[in-house]
């Protein structure tokens, strides 16, 4: 049976994700070396990370320290706003090989598209550079729209791997899905537990107690579910763990219906189009 460590998520460049990792966001970089130690020796083996979380000496030094060969361990990380633009893309690139200590990131992103700027297209070129050149493994974004992923589609020779997004029972993006589906994009959960308001849900509360696992347990299994990727954030060892323990049970069909039927569009972070 699949676990932590085994379940895999296929990306169509060929390459292949773990399906549940975890993300650092808001993690500062002295506290999140060992986070991230304790996380592989739990069966970890996708850790993301971005530029904008100034912590990716962190989690390079934690990379350094492991036994877990670095071949068995996807590091994904991400180039803020300020540096679209294909020559900055190139750029923050690089510095995020040399704050990580690595030769090569498994996955870059595009964190947010900007629209206003005008300059994702640019860096996407910039991707794909970083990609041919050996340097990035899979290039994919974040908190992409339909309409900008469709742009870069016709106006590109590699499609997104993945499209990272906030997305939670509150807000299951299912639109949006079912594009990514349709062009084997790999859907990504950032905020998958609507940074912890998900966890007072009553519904979600009494559904939990009833296959005797926790409200974050049950969302992460519906995610997974779901066939999307999913990186919850923890800053406590015990809850990293405990976030891990998803693959023992499976959720009926009603009850997954049931899950969707709570969504309401409310985001706890802004909308794309908003953001430049």
């Amino acid at each position: 049976m699949d676990n932590v460590t085994t379940a895999r998520t296929p990306l169509l460049d060929g390459n292949a994700i773990p399906s549940l990792g975890l993300g650092v966001y808001k993690v500062d970089n002295d506290d999140v070396a060992p986070l991230v130690h304790h996380a592989l020796g739990a069966g970890y083996r996708l850790i993301d990370t971005a530029s904008m979380y100034q912590n990716e000496r962190g989690v390079g030094d934690a990379l350094a320290a492991t036994d877990v060969p670095r071949e068995e361990i996807t590091v994904a990380t991400k180039f803020w706003m300020d540096d679209l633009g294909y020559e900055n893309t190139l750029a923050a690139a690089q510095q995020s090989l040399e704050n990580l200590g690595l030769e090569y990131l498994d996955l870059y992103l595009i964190h947010w598209p900007a629209p206003q700027r005008d300059l994702y297209l640019e860096s996407w070129r910039a991707m794909e550079k970083l990609k041919q050149d050996g340097l990035v493994r899979s290039i994919g974004v974040c908190n992409f729209h339909a309409e900008h992923l469709e742009r870069i589609m016709e106006n590109s020779d590699e499609t997104p791997v993945m499209n990272q997004v906030e997305l939670h029972p509150w807000l299951t993006q299912v639109p949006l899905k079912a594009f990514h589906d349709s062009h084997h994009i790999v859907t990504q959960a950032w905020s998958p537990l609507a940074r912890g308001q998900i966890l007072e849900e009553p519904s979600l509360v009494s559904l939990a107690a009833e296959y005797g696992v926790s409200v974050a347990q049950l969302v992460i299994r519906w995610h997974l579910e779901r066939g999307i990727s999913v990186i919850p954030k923890s800053l406590s060892p015990q809850r990293i763990e405990n976030n891990a323990e998803v693959f023992s049970f499976s959720l009926e069909p009603d009850h997954l219906t049931l899950i969707n039927s709570l969504n309401r569009d409310y985001r706890t972070g802004v909308d794309p189009n908003d953001r430049n």
